[in-house]
């Protein structure tokens, strides 16, 4: 196809705005080609078990996929809208230069083309009769456009963050329209409504000679014949067909582990309700800090949902802790007996399947020397991991734990939020006491809401030995921490170290500690900051 359909002929017709539409189109497709990659989280734990022997620095990057997973989001927002609006000027135009009905008009003379055989045409509004909203619904690519354009807008609307806390179930099926997305993209060029000038035409038909000879165009004696055109072939469908053949293969994967039998071993109910599931899955192997995704068949077939586990590699099973906080999580635990006084047998339990595991920053934790844990609320669970895998470590008194120092920070909202993790903490307290490993990990629990009545009892509690909250030797403290206190106490504590700083928690604590380990790094300890995002 020849460039002077956008540069001469066709700007006669739509002047910009056509440019405007196709440019976007380009970078539509470069964005739908990257859009499913990073939702390939076997492809991604795959690449990341691969290159980090060689580079931590790109391992972190592919920890961040659906970061960008939603900034290739909002760049295909942006392009669709830019596409969209510059289509509704194309075809204002090529409805008004059919109807100029004036032959010293190129944009009418270039709308008359292929007026009786209907094939060589430019403009793909034919008559007067036609108006944009016939060609709109009537045509392959106005009805997919219509089709992408409202599914798109529901993706991204139910992707919001107070729908996907608030409704997951909305945002999990609304986001399968990607499905029909994909199929009305492919599909979209299918009708060839963009149309340039054939090679043959071009050779017979110069487009620098003959743009300004239009009026004697197929008249005899000129050496200008009428130009032909057809549609241009659709490229989309070579753009995506590779990473959707790669998605394919990832539902493929997650499919047959799906199968693969997993029995519940121990359910515990804690007072915060939270449920704690232990199970057993043959040729499962994990680190610390990975995430499983969870299908239960008896409450939704389709639906999956991620959790940290909480289980180390040394122990023989697998366990996650779930907070009972939406339909899904209330309906598990339901059918565990959470709202039962009596236990139930093991054959009454529902049955899971369980996909993964799957990596996470926190599996680089015994790369450092130095290493600082923030988790707030159930976001201290990736750490229940990591705590019972170095306890576990020094017992079997591992040469190869590189880690000297662990700083542990826990930030709840509520005490009750405390019950189930401060166990794990009792006993790692007076396991560590017993092997006078004291100054291995230090620990700091920060109480952020608390009520007067309970202030006033923690009070008068306070001087007890072990705190009233945890039940640790080490005080619960009230508030936020001083981050840049603590940032400075650790560098100089370390001084000349490399920091691994591990946050499980909301983007606001991870905006505060990255900006801390950017502004201590310059006092001489190296403070490198890891997000868990899943």
């Amino acid at each position: 196809m020849s460039p002077w359909l956008t540069l001469s002929l066709s700007f006669s017709l739509t002047q910009h705005a056509l440019s405007w539409a196709r440019a976007p189109a380009a970078c539509l497709n470069f964005n739908c080609m990257l859009i499913l990659l990073p939702v390939c989280r076997n492809l991604l734990s795959f690449l990341r078990g691969s290159i980090q022997c060689c580079s931590r620095t790109a391992a972190r990057q592919l920890d961040r996929n659906l970061t960008f997973h939603k900034l290739v989001a909002y760049m295909i927002a942006l392009h669709t809208a830019i596409h969209i609006i510059a289509h509704l000027f194309n075809f204002e135009r090529f409805m008004d230069s059919q109807l100029m009905i004036n032959n010293s008009h190129l944009p009418y003379v270039l709308s008359q083309i292929g007026k009786n055989d209907n094939r060589s045409y430019l403009n793909p509004i034919r008559t007067n009769e036609t108006s944009q909203t016939i060609v709109m619904f009537t045509t392959i690519a106005g009805l997919t456009g219509v089709v992408i354009t409202l599914a798109l807008i529901l993706i991204i609307t139910s992707s919001m963050e107070v729908i996907r806390r608030s409704y997951f179930e909305v945002f999990w099926f609304t986001h399968h329209l990607f499905i029909v997305f994909f199929i009305g993209l492919v599909a979209h060029g299918i009708g060839r409504i963009v149309r340039g000038q054939t090679v043959e035409s071009i050779i017979v038909h110069d487009p620098k000679k003959c743009h300004s000879k239009f009026e004697t165009w197929g008249q005899s004696g000129t050496d200008c014949p009428k130009p032909d055109f057809a549609g241009n072939p659709p490229m989309t469908w070579k753009w995506v067909v590779g990473p959707m053949f790669l998605y394919v293969c990832e539902r493929l994967v997650r499919f047959y582990r799906s199968q693969q039998k997993v029995v519940i071993t121990k359910v515990v109910m804690h007072p915060s309700k939270t449920l704690e599931l232990q199970m057993k899955k043959k040729g499962f192997k994990m680190e610390v800090g990975q995430y499983v995704f969870m299908q239960c068949p008896s409450i939704s077939q389709l639906e999956w949902h991620p959790f940290t586990l909480t289980s180390a590699p040394e122990e023989d099973h697998l366990s996650v802790h779930i907070r009972i906080v939406g339909d899904w999580t209330q309906a598990l635990y339901t059918a565990c007996g959470g709202d039962k006084t009596v236990v139930l047998d093991a054959w009454t339990l529902p049955k899971l399947a369980v996909d993964g595991p799957f990596g996470t920053a926190s599996e680089d934790v015994f790369r450092y020397e130095v290493v600082m844990l923030v988790g707030a609320g159930i976001g201290v669970t990736p750490f229940a991991s990591v705590l019972k895998s170095v306890w576990y470590k020094h017992v079997q008194e591992n040469k190869n734990v590189f880690t000297k120092k662990i700083y542990f920070y826990w930030l709840c909202p509520e005490t009750q939020a405390f019950e189930w993790f401060a166990d794990l903490l009792q006993s790692l307290e007076r396991q560590m006491t017993e092997k006078d490993m004291r100054d291995f990990l230090s620990y700091n629990i920060y109480l952020t809401r608390w009520k007067d009545a309970e202030a006033a009892h923690f009070r008068v509690q306070y001087e007890a030995e072990n705190d009233p909250i945890t039940g640790l030797k080490q005080k619960t403290r009230y508030g936020k921490p001083n981050w840049d206190n603590e940032f400075s106490a650790i560098a100089t504590q370390h001084p000349g170290s490399k920091v691994g700083v591990f946050l499980c928690g909301p983007t606001a604590l991870a905006k505060a500690l990255g900006k801390q380990c950017i502004s201590h790094t310059e006092s001489g300890t190296e403070f490198i900051f890891n997000k868990e995002n899943f």
